[in-house]
């Protein structure tokens, strides 16, 4: 093995490319140094190279078309012009049936046919032709210069196509990341060690620390190959971040032995799973919570401390939104006949627990259940709470039970305060 094939073999392998294309690199490399010393812009050069041996062959490929005279070619190159500017008025660009009458010849990649059996003898219309060229001398040190340019592009675009090729079929897959910085718009930078990736402002969870150096858990969303190069998406915010770590911590949902019938989420804060299985000889419920609470803690963990609610799914809807309002405990549910809208009871000291914290609870038991919920408080018909009410109202209504509690507790004390003194003065009679 030859030292040339032993440097390209350590640059695949720190790399993670192929060969091929490292050679492919290479060559690209040497034709542009050769068109840079020996050749002109009218040549398409082409270069073989052989790492065992360093010998190199050049050549000029060009394509075989019909003879155009010079005139035509200009009185069309002109009609060309003047279209592509009346497209452009448009704000559009030509399309090939608009450009077919016009004769079109690109002296870099074609060849009229008479001169190109000059070359080759028997060359005909539409065959691609090689043009062998010589090395008169060694490469300037221009040359070595715009190779050097060269190879570092293609090596930075074969690196790109690896890494595209690797992720692109794991969209929807977790990945740790290790974050690196802030960016202007807010998003951060997130290194994924063979290139880097962006976490929008939209796909963070609000309030979470990204600290620099903090090593993540990461929902991959999109790997694309956009005009700027690579473009790869992640998210810690979405429904689908909590559905992948379930089922990367829970085998019995990787295996399809407990299904996830449905995911309603305020990311940061809380999510309701409801899980389900038609083995009789498993507990969902307990799967997802592991002995001791190992397995929901790794997934609580994973989403930066966000609470999660597993419930058992049921086809019985009543059954359903009383196991969603967990940890609430319900008394009864009415189903309304109209449409998907339901009246859940619950006892006075279940109101609040049932409602949540700016209505998050029934918020998203709503969202997993796919009803419309209005919590009533047990023989207090005015004490009401939607599922789509307003935070703010919701924050208020919750207050004003605080306040009548406060009140009734008050009220409890002063007649017990009472008992407590006619019960003294009695004593003291006697």
């Amino acid at each position: 093995m030859s030292e040339i094939t032993k440097a390209i073999q350590f640059i695949c392998d720190e790399k993670g490319l192929t060969f091929e294309s490292v050679i492919e690199a290479v060559e690209a490399a040497m034709a542009a140094a050769y068109r840079k010393d020996f050749g002109n812009r009218q040549q398409n050069v082409k270069v073989k190279f052989d790492p065992e041996t360093m010998a190199m062959e050049v050549w000029d490929e060009k394509e075989v078309v019909e003879d155009v005279d010079e005139e035509t070619l200009l009185k069309d190159q002109e009609e060309l012009t003047k279209r592509r500017e009346e497209a452009q008025k448009d704000n559009r660009e030509l399309t090939e049936e608009e450009m077919a009458d016009l004769a079109r010849f690109n002296p870099k990649t074609q060849i009229m046919v008479t001169q190109a059996k000059e070359h080759v003898k028997k060359a005909k219309v539409g065959e691609i032709i090689k043009i062998k060229l010589e090395v008169p001398g060694e490469f300037g040190r221009m040359a070595a210069q715009t190779a050097k340019q060269v190879v570092i592009q293609r090596l930075r675009e074969a690196e790109r196509n690896s890494v595209f090729d690797e992720l692109k079929d794991q969209v929807g897959t977790i990945i740790h990341g290790i974050v690196q910085r802030r960016d202007r718009a807010g998003g951060m930078i997130i290194d994924l060690g063979k290139t880097t990736a962006i976490l929008p402002v939209e796909e963070q969870i609000y309030g979470e620390q990204y600290r620099p150096g903090a090593r993540m858990r990461f929902l991959i969303g999109k790997v694309e190959m956009g005009q700027r190069g690579l473009e790869i998406v992640l998210s810690r915010a979405g429904k689908k971040m909590v559905e992948t770590i379930f089922a990367e911590e829970i085998p019995e949902i990787s295996s399809g032995a407990v299904e996830i019938k449905g995911l309603a989420r305020d990311a940061g804060h809380r999510s309701k799973v409801a899980v389900w299985t038609g083995d009789d000889s498993i507990d969902p419920i307990g799967a997802c919570i592991g002995q001791r609470g190992s397995r929901i803690t790794t997934i609580i963990e994973g989403l930066g401390g966000e609470k999660i609610d597993v419930i058992q799914f049921s086809e019985d809807a009543a059954e359903y939104i009383k196991h969603a309002l967990s940890p609430a405990k319900v008394t009864a549910v009415s189903l309304g006949e109209g449409g998907k809208e339901a009246t859940v009871y619950v006892a006075g000291d279940q109101f609040s627990l049932a409602i949540g914290r700016g209505g998050q609870n029934v918020r998203l038991a709503a969202e997993l259940t796919g009803w419309k919920l209005n919590v009533v408080q047990n023989e207090n018909e005015e004490k009401v709470v939607s599922s789509d009410a307003d935070p703010k109202e919701v924050e208020k209504i919750v207050e004003e039970k605080s306040e009548e509690k406060k009140v009734e507790e008050s009220v409890v004390e002063e007649v017990q305060e009472e008992k407590v003194v006619e019960e003294e003065k009695k004593s003291d009679e006697l």
